[in-house]
């Protein structure tokens, strides 16, 4: 018989707790430079007690020899004083580079142009098409669902059913497709398909039919195209019976097609996004390296002043005080996180420099690196590096590059020399560049030019590099 009843038992555990100050420093340390002006502003706007500094005014009062109003303590309430002295200084951790924020120009405030999105260039477009009030509100609903590519994934009779749901109006669905016919045939001819193969024939009803090689481009689209799609060309020439140069021109046209016509905008209608280097490594004459972090929008931070008066001004206010008091060490938490912060960004940047010495000095040759390399020197958990390394950027004389891009696995050669797998990657994307187009080379032909120079590479390896790249099989990269 089983017995059921509660009990009361003692366990002892060991349990690992983060302080607030950690859990704030940890936040700040993953945090890029854009994000962290951001994470400053909204810290400067909550605690009334933190204040940028005024740099200008601290450096006269140097000069002039003139004490600081805060730099004298209050020897009464010894028990609950504060230390205004290491309140008030802002001491930067060196390597910090403080570039003045208001003097310098910065062309990312100037703001952008203001330039009609295609959506709204298409409606204008649909407004010319003296439509009635229920082939308006169809037409309505259908821009509304395309994509960022231009098409319409989702399914006309859903929008006409929503069209009667939301308006009242029933329209057909023969209707409906008419419509959408002539809305595809706007500018951009194509907006609005439903397949890849929809818009492209769109787009070759709409050229001119003195068009070399447009005829011919329309038949295979529209009766071959399973065989244009897996690119049997030899079963295209046969099927159709034209001759060589005539499928070439043919393939031509179909080439110079848009195939993301939501895409022909072009670049001003797409928000931009600015990359922040948050560091900058530079050689300097001597070849000793120059490592700096960007601090060009961060404001040097320190106790306001005014709140020193109002300490001493409520002596015996003990309300007020502890109020003073909670948000000074709010605010001295947050000025320490900030330093501790860079001290570390520069401490794993300095050392990611030294195991990629060779690439910032030349541009190329990465070593193999994982974050335990870095880990393992710094003496650092992997999870502080993995913090540090996220969305960070670090400008050097080759480019602006993402942390991440110095972490990659390795192998090694028949020589015994270690290769990091981006070079390979590299590599395998130049042997595809140079290929025969007419007779591409497989992921087998690639291991075994790769293993003539040295490199010990599987098959499976080959195509997870090239899936990697982005780069189609040999079936797919095909061309005449």
């Amino acid at each position: 018989m089983i017995g059921t009843g509660q009990f009361l038992a003692q366990r002892q555990s060991l349990q690992q707790r983060l302080s607030p100050q950690q859990i704030q420093f940890i936040k700040l340390l993953q945090l890029p430079t854009q994000a962290l002006e951001l994470r400053i502003k909204e810290e400067l706007e909550t605690n009334p007690i933190l204040e940028e500094a005024d740099l200008w005014e601290e450096a006269a009062a140097a000069d002039n020899d003139e004490p600081a109003e805060t730099d004298t303590t209050d020897p009464t309430d010894k028990n609950k004083e504060i230390d205004w002295e290491s309140f008030m200084n802002n001491d930067e951790p060196e390597g910090y580079v403080s570039k003045q924020r208001n003097d310098e120009f910065d062309w990312r405030d100037i703001p952008r142009p203001y330039h009609e999105t295609l959506i709204e260039e298409l409606e204008k477009q649909v407004g010319l098409l003296d439509l009635t009030d229920a082939e308006q509100a169809l037409a309505e609903q259908i821009i509304g669902s395309l994509d960022e590519d231009g098409y319409l994934r989702r399914d006309l009779q859903a929008i006409t059913d929503a069209v009667a749901f939301h308006e009242g109006i029933v329209i057909r669905l023969e209707e409906a497709e008419k419509l959408l016919h002539r809305i595809q045939r706007l500018e951009p001819p194509g907006m609005a398909s439903r397949t890849l193969r929809e818009c492209l024939m769109v787009q070759l009803e709409l050229l001119p039919h003195a068009r070399p090689g447009r005829d011919l481009a329309l038949r295979i689209v529209r009766d071959e195209w399973d065989h244009f799609e897996r690119k049997h060309f030899e079963k295209l020439q046969r099927r159709l019976d034209v001759s060589d140069d005539d499928l070439r021109e043919a393939y031509s046209v179909i080439l110079g097609l848009n195939p993301k016509p939501g895409g022909a905008s072009g670049d001003e209608d797409e928000p931009v996004t600015y990359v922040i280097p948050d560091f900058e490594v530079s050689v300097q004459a001597d070849g000793e390296f120059l490592i700096q972090l960007n601090s060009r929008n961060l404001p040097p931070l320190r106790i306001s002043p005014q709140y020193k008066k109002m300490w001493d001004e409520h002596k015996g206010d003990q309300e007020t005080r502890q109020f003073i008091r909670t948000r000074i060490e709010s605010a001295k938490w947050f000025i320490d996180s900030i330093q501790q912060r860079q001290n570390t960004l520069l401490t794993v940047m300095t050392t990611i420099v030294a195991l990629q010495e060779r690439f910032f000095r030349q541009g190329e040759n990465l070593r193999p690196m994982i974050l335990k390399d870095v880990a393992d020197r710094v003496g650092m958990d992997i999870s502080t590096i993995s913090r540090v390394v996220n969305g960070k950027y670090v400008q050097t004389a080759f480019g602006v590059f993402e942390l991440k891009y110095f972490f990659n696995e390795g192998l090694e050669t028949e020589s015994g020399e270690d290769v990091s797998n981006r070079e390979l990657k590299n590599l395998v994307a130049e042997l595809i560049g140079k290929e025969d187009k007419s007779k591409p080379l497989s992921d087998d032909a690639i291991a075994a030019m790769l293993a003539e120079r040295g490199f010990k590479v599987a098959r499976r390896t080959v195509t997870k590099y090239r899936e990697q790249l982005g780069i189609a099989v040999a079936r797919l990269r095909k061309e005449m």
